[in-house]
């Protein structure tokens, strides 16, 4: 089978350098481009030594690079890059995939409101398929331009989905507290990501209301077929990689969740339902394209507790956009990111 020439624009940040670790391997993928405005020229594993041997190429100046001879294009850059890209590569047949937040919210005010700017390519944005393979998967196949899912909504959607979709939760009532590591800061130099700053220490931040807050409310009302009424705040622990969600809602009625849970994620390759009573660890997904799950209901009670972790830069990134490339392209869902976890 014929590969398929992929171009990455912004290579540099921890989600590029995860990107370009996943499809260094990847069976039916060219690396055709990589670009990097600050980098141009240099050899990508000089700038991360871990690709050497992997990657030769250099990267390219983006003013410089001809990204429409690629089949498929990731922005792995800020918001509000692919936003002004997107809509010249769709129209030359090139499928893309944001890992930023330009096409995720629906609603363009409510996305100017929480980013700040005006919305270059609002038409674009009903277009956008989002990115979760476990709800849209077959919109994804279609697709020409995918918006791939922030990393602590991936986390939070995962660990709601069966019971918002099952009916049996009230979703007036929704708790998201949940902890990433320092990574999905992303690479660039600030004072609370230093060691001194963030080692030995752990935090609330954004407690007012973070961007990913209308996402990840977007993706509930979605599964509910109404407005939810969701709190959710994130927190920062002194590690590097890795997002503990820790969900709480309030059944409707009797209902075996685990049964529930077990049954909704049977077949999905990503989603790991672990034995009643256990408590995954972020750590035990650590590099996996993998988020794994527990259930905890408290029997004398209408409460219910879910555990979902994930590898922020993996699931809650890169894995995730190369998930949903397979999708696009038809091929095994998993190529490419048959990872087993790093551990220790």
């Amino acid at each position: 089978m014929k590969k398929i020439k992929v171009g990455i624009v912004g290579g540099t940040g921890y989600t590029g350098v995860e990107l370009l670790r996943l499809l260094a391997l990847h069976p039916q993928v060219d690396l055709h481009i990589i670009t990097s405005r600050a980098e141009a020229g240099m050899p990508v594993s000089d700038l991360f030594s871990s690709l050497r041997g992997y990657v030769d190429l250099k990267f390219t100046d983006p003013a410089q690079a001809d990204l429409t001879v690629c089949d498929l294009v990731f922005f792995a850059t800020p918001n509000g890059i692919a936003m002004q890209q997107a809509e010249k590569l769709v129209a030359a047949g090139v499928k893309v995939i944001d890992l930023a937040a330009d096409f995720r919210i629906q609603d363009i005010a409510e996305w100017e409101k929480w980013y700040g700017m005006t919305h270059a390519c609002p038409q674009l944005v009903k277009q956008a398929v989002y990115g979760l393979p476990e709800i849209n998967r077959a919109q994804i196949a279609k697709a020409n331009i995918v918006a791939n899912p922030g990393c602590y909504p991936t986390a939070v959607q995962l660990g709601f989905l069966p019971l918002l979709e099952a009916g049996v939760i009230n979703p007036d009532f929704l708790i998201a507290d949940a902890k990433s590591g320092v990574s999905g800061a992303g690479r660039k130099a600030e004072v609370h990501t230093l060691l001194a700053e963030s080692a030995d220490s752990f935090k609330a931040y954004a407690a007012g209301g973070h961007r990913h807050l209308p996402e990840i409310s977007q993706g509930l009302a979605g599964m509910a077929g109404k407005a939810v009424g969701l709190t959710f705040i994130p927190h920062l622990l002194p590690m590097i990689r890795g997002i503990h969600a820790t969900l709480y809602a309030q059944l409707t009625k009797p209902m075996d969740v685990q049964k529930l849970f077990e049954q909704k994620y049977q077949h999905e390759r990503f989603v790991d339902v672990l034995p009643a009573g256990s408590h995954p660890e972020t750590r035990s997904v650590r590099g996996s394209n993998t988020c794994r799950i527990a259930v905890h209901h408290h029997q004398d009670t209408n409460r219910v507790v879910i555990l979902s972790v994930i590898d922020n830069l993996v699931k809650g990134a890169a894995g995730q956009a190369v998930q949903n490339m397979n999708i696009m392209f038809g091929w095994d869902e998993a190529t490419g990111l048959q990872v087993v976890p790093l551990l220790p």
